[in-house]
């Protein structure tokens, strides 16, 4: 199994720029591109919960296992 991170997608959906969505929840532009590929090995929770709050969705609708 595997965990999809579907980032893009939600900023999609919600017309956010990562430039403005990395503002929002207090990371860089640089380490939001790394999120969204799916390049780092785990995220903390309090960004999760922050991801989830400006975007208004559940972490589910954020990462998929697949």
């Amino acid at each position: 199994m595997e965990i999809v991170v579907r980032l893009d997608v939600m900023m999609a959906l919600r017309k956010i720029k990562g430039r403005d969505l990395a503002a929002q929840i207090g990371i860089t532009e640089q380490n939001l591109s790394l999120l969204k590929s799916g390049k780092v090995k785990g995220i903390r929770f309090e960004t999760l919960a922050k991801l989830c709050t400006v975007l208004d969705c559940q972490p589910a609708d954020i990462l998929e296992a697949v």
